[in-house]
């Protein structure tokens, strides 16, 4: 025997059954049933070609295909297979789908309704109330076009123009769109809604207002039940005083926590800070902001501004208590002033700014080198105050009309700003210089090495060495050139870092930074796989429905 015969015989007896039921129906779609009718009546005048059927107490009720409606009067024009019901209107489908209205016209051809005065959809938890609502059941589809009202346990949404895809319980607004949350409020131009997630999903102009954060997106999703979600497309969080900008944004509501991916840029207006990089986060409870790949972080110092950058940028504190932590290779540009160290600690509450391991710092011509650099600012005006180098201490300056440097050496450095500007310096302890000579014809008397316990730097407002002071009993000679030995022209702490200085904030980032480039962007996942899909999944019997309807054309 063939084994694939019952398999057969069964596809069979079901095209039989098929056929049987359309010569049944007689190849025409199912007619409208009264199941009660009441008093009957026919008027020509009013209704050509009609069947009146009025409640006697009983309310009338026809039924088609899985569709029940109950009302006051029913007018049922039997031959276009349409009935129009009149006051107090019910229109049950299925166990969950209820809707209220006044007015209902019902077609059995097209299975499609129009509900007027006063219309209430309920399905689920869902309520959607409008003056006129359309209702396809062939696509499972309910629409309005003349500003509608939607709530939910979480939520009440409305618009001007909105769809119900009643198999995925979805919403899709195309028209001034507004959800108000206990906690917060969306305006969006066009949006779409689940209420099986609370999940919303923008495709244009929207802007998320909490308690203490707003959002702005043109394209993005938001869990509106966990206040949380990711934001594209000139994407803005405004946050802890802060605002967050990049090409991809997440933001946690509960974890007090935002982050961004590609040309983020963070915005600190209370303490004068900006931050850039291809990374970021911002942690509102622990006052902290976190910034990698490319990491700038900018800070305005009265006119002028200081940039530092580092692979890693740390930021922690309350206002006022900040601290800056940027590392390795840390870099800082200013206008009159640039360093380089293996790391930098900053200090908002003491000014206090600490160059750390194997720091250098360059001032107009001058190389500034120690074991330690610190730079102290003025907490009540921001101003660079001073500035401090211990142990092993080095100025070196190349001098412009030879191969030569002028230096100077102690075992602490202190310098003087005024205005910003580097104006005075101080050698303290084992002081040693080694200056190249002229004469008023410019040539080389030359070479003074000196000794003493305290030397004086006063520059000019060019950062160029003015004029040299030797404090204490200064001891040393002038020696031709050709009398002392090059290798006795440099001091043992020498090493000439010039090609390590940065000429301009855009050379700020090293050659391994500078080949960083913003990562692809793959975007978020789309409504269908998060929410249809699940939905699908936890509901198997709902496959054998209409399929859900594809994914809207948005405007991008």
């Amino acid at each position: 025997m063939n084994k694939f015969l019952p398999y057969i015989l069964l596809l069979f007896l079901f095209a039989l059954a098929q056929e049987t039921e359309a010569q049944t129906q007689g190849g025409k779609p199912r007619r409208i049933e009264i199941i009660y009718g009441g008093e009957f009546t026919i008027d020509n005048i009013k209704y050509p070609g009609a069947t009146i059927f009025k409640s006697d107490g009983q309310r009338v009720q026809f039924r088609h295909q899985g569709l029940d409606v109950w009302c006051d009067l029913a007018v049922l024009y039997e031959e276009r297979n349409e009935v129009i019901a009149h006051g107090d209107v019910l229109l049950q489908q299925g166990d969950t789908l209820q809707m209220n209205s006044q007015f209902v016209s019902y077609k059995g051809n097209t299975k499609t309704a129009v509900a007027r005065e006063g219309v209430r959809l309920r399905n689920g938890n869902m309520t959607l109330e409008t003056e006129e609502l359309f209702f396809d059941r062939n696509a499972q589809e309910a629409y309005y076009n003349n500003f509608g009202k939607i709530t939910d346990p979480d939520n009440e949404l409305t618009s001007k123009t909105g769809k119900y895809y009643i198999v995925t319980k979805k919403n899709q607004f195309t028209n001034a769109v507004k959800i108000v949350n206990k906690d917060f409020t969306v305006n969006s131009q066009v949006l779409d809604y689940y209420h099986n997630s609370g999940n919303a999903y923008f495709y244009g102009k929207t802007t998320i207002t909490g308690a203490d954060y707003k959002v702005y997106c043109e394209r993005g999703f938001y869990d509106t039940r966990r206040e949380q979600g990711y934001f594209m497309k000139h994407a803005k969080i405004e946050y802890d005083l802060k605002t967050l900008q990049g090409d991809s944004l997440y933001f946690n509501k509960r974890r007090q926590f935002s982050s961004g991916s590609n040309n983020i840029f963070i915005s600190d207006t209370v303490n004068k800070t900006f931050v850039r990089g291809h990374y970021g986060e911002i942690h509102k409870a622990k006052d902290s902001m976190f910034i990698t790949k490319k990491a700038l972080i900018i800070s305005l110092v009265e006119k002028d501004s200081m940039y530092m950058h580092g692979k890693r940028i740390l930021v922690t504190g309350k206002p006022k208590q900040r601290i800056i932590r940027v590392y390795p290779d840390a870099r800082i540009f200013k206008r009159d002033m640039q360093a380089k160290c293996d790391s930098i600690h900053s200090s908002e509450a003491n000014g206090l700014t600490q160059l750390v391991g194997k720091p250098v710092a360059w001032t107009g011509e001058s190389q500034m080198t120690g074991d330690h650099i610190h730079l102290i600012a003025n907490s009540k005006t921001e101003q660079l105050d001073s500035l401090k180098v211990f142990q092993n201490a080095l100025v070196v300056e190349k001098d412009s009309l030879s191969d030569g440097y002028n230096q100077v050496k102690g075992k602490f450095l202190y310098g003087k700003f005024k205005n910003n500007t580097l104006r005075q310096i101080d050698f303290i302890q084992n002081t040693e210089s080694i200056y190249y000579i002229y004469n008023d014809t410019k040539e080389l008397v030359g070479i003074n090495k000196l000794t003493c316990s305290h030397i004086k730097l006063y520059l000019d407002k060019d950062q160029q060495i003015q004029q040299t002071v030797f404090i204490t009993q200064p001891s040393g000679n002038l020696y031709p050139e050709e009398k002392l030995p090059k290798s006795d022209r440099k001091f043992r702490e020498f090493v000439w870092r010039g090609e390590e200085r940065i000429p301009s904030k855009e050379a700020i980032f090293s050659e391994e930074e500078k080949q960083i480039k913003p990562k692809e962007i793959k975007g978020m996942k789309t409504p269908e796989e998060i929410d249809e899909t699940e939905h699908l999944l936890a509901h198997p019997d709902l496959k054998n429905l209409p399929p859900a309807p594809k994914k809207p054309n948005h405007k991008k």
